[in-house]
C-alpha cells in the first residue's frame, strides 16, 4: 500500500498539472473563464436536481448511490482507510481526499465545455455517435487546438490517470483473492511461495481485464459505474452492518452478498436501467435485497459459524 500511495501521489500531481495547464489554454481560446461559465449557465448546465417524476428521482438517487457509496468497499476508499496509521489519519485523509476529488472534478468538466465553445462541430459530431466515441472529445480538441507542449502535458496526465487506476484496481483484488481464497485452499505457504502465487494471480487478472476491455463497447465511465454497482449490491451492506450493527453475523453477511448480487443480476438481465419502462434502477433493487438478506440472515437461526464472534472470543 505504501508503494501504491507514493505512485498515486506522483501520478496525481502529473494529472493536476497537465489538466490545469490545458484548461488554462482552453479558457483563453473560449473567451475567458467568465464567458465559459456564463455560457454554461445560460444553457442550463448548472441545474443539479432532476426534473420530472419519480423515475427521474430514482435514477438520480441510483447514480449517486452507485458512485458515492458503491466506491466505499473498494480499494479507492476502504483499503486506504484500513491502511492508515491511526484513526485520526484515516478521518483526515478521507475528508481531504473527498474535498480534492470534489474540487478537481470541475476541471475536466470545464475543459470539455470550453472545447464545445471552441469547436462545436467536432464536439456535437462525437456526441451524436454511440459507443466510446464520446471519449475522444478532449483528445481530439487537444490535438487540434493546442501546441505540442500542451499535448505532452495532457496525454501525460491521461496516461498517469490510467496507470494510477489500473495499478490499484489490479493489485487490490490480487492481494484479496490470493490471501482469502487461494491461501486457504492450498494451506500455509512460505513467503517465497506466497509471492509467486501473488504474481501468477496478478498476471491472470491482468489478462482477464485486458480481454474484457478489448471486447467491451462501453465507455470508461460506464465500466467504472458497473464495477461500483457490484460492490454497492454485494459488499456495502455487509461492510456497514459488520462495523456498526452488533447483531450482524457471518451468515447474514454471506446471505446479504449473495441475495443482493443475484437480485441485481436478474434485474439487469430482464429489466435493464436503459429500459424506458423501468422506474426503479436495478442497483437500488439489489441494494434493498442486500439489506433484507442481512436482516434475515443475522436474525434467523445460525447455520453458518459466526467467524467474527469466534475472533472476538479468541481476542
Amino acid at each position: 500500500m505504501w508503494s501504491v500511495a507514493l505512485t498515486d501521489l506522483f501520478q496525481s500531481v502529473v494529472i493536476v498539472l497537465g489538466l490545469m495547464y490545458v484548461a488554462f489554454l482552453a479558457t483563453g481560446m473560449a473567451g475567458g473563464f467568465g464567458t465559459v461559465v456564463q455560457h454554461a449557465s445560460d444553457a442550463g448546465k448548472f441545474s443539479f436536481w432532476p426534473t420530472g417524476g419519480s423515475k427521474e428521482w430514482f435514477a438520480f438517487v441510483a447514480a449517486w448511490a452507485t458512485l458515492a457509496i458503491g466506491s466505499i468497499p473498494q480499494q479507492d476508499v476502504f483499503q486506504r482507510v484500513t491502511s492508515a496509521k491511526d484513526e485520526g489519519t484515516a478521518v483526515r485523509g478521507s475528508l481531504l481526499g473527498a474535498a480534492a476529488y470534489f474540487s478537481f472534478a470541475f476541471v475536466p468538466m470545464f475543459l470539455a465545455y470550453a472545447a464545445l465553445m471552441v469547436d462545436p462541430n467536432m464536439v456535437n459530431g462525437l456526441l451524436k455517435q454511440e459507443g466510446r466515441e464520446v471519449q475522444l472529445i478532449l483528445p481530439n480538441f487537444v490535438l487540434a487546438h493546442t501546441p505540442l507542449f500542451a499535448q505532452v502535458m495532457f496525454f501525460g496526465a491521461l496516461l498517469s490517470a490510467i496507470l494510477s487506476t489500473a495499478s490499484g484496481a489490479l493489485l487490490a483484488p490480487t492481494a484479496l483473492f490470493t490471501e482469502n481464497v487461494v491461501k486457504p485452499l492450498f494451506g500455509e505457504m512460505n513467503d517465497k511461495r506466497f509471492l509467486l502465487m501473488l504474481r501468477i494471480v496478478l498476471v491472470l487478472f491482468t489478462a482477464g481485464v485486458l480481454v474484457f476491455a478489448l471486447n467491451n463497447t462501453s465507455t470508461m465511465y460506464e465500466m467504472v459505474q458497473n464495477a461500483y454497482k457490484v460492490t454497492l449490491v454485494g459488499a456495502f451492506v455487509p461492510l456497514v452492518c459488520g462495523i456498526y450493527w452488533k447483531r450482524a453475523t457471518t451468515q447474514g453477511a454471506v446471505l446479504s452478498a449473495l441475495v443482493g448480487l443475484a437480485v441485481w443480476a436478474i434485474c439487469e438481465s430482464f429489466y435493464p436501467e436503459a429500459d424506458k419502462d423501468v422506474i426503479v434502477p436495478p442497483q437500488l433493487v439489489g441494494l434493498a435485497a442486500s439489506v433484507i438478506g442481512m436482516l434475515v440472515g443475522s436474525l434467523a437461526p445460525q447455520l453458518v459459524r459466526d467467524t467474527r464472534a469466534a475472533g472476538h472470543r479468541a481476542a
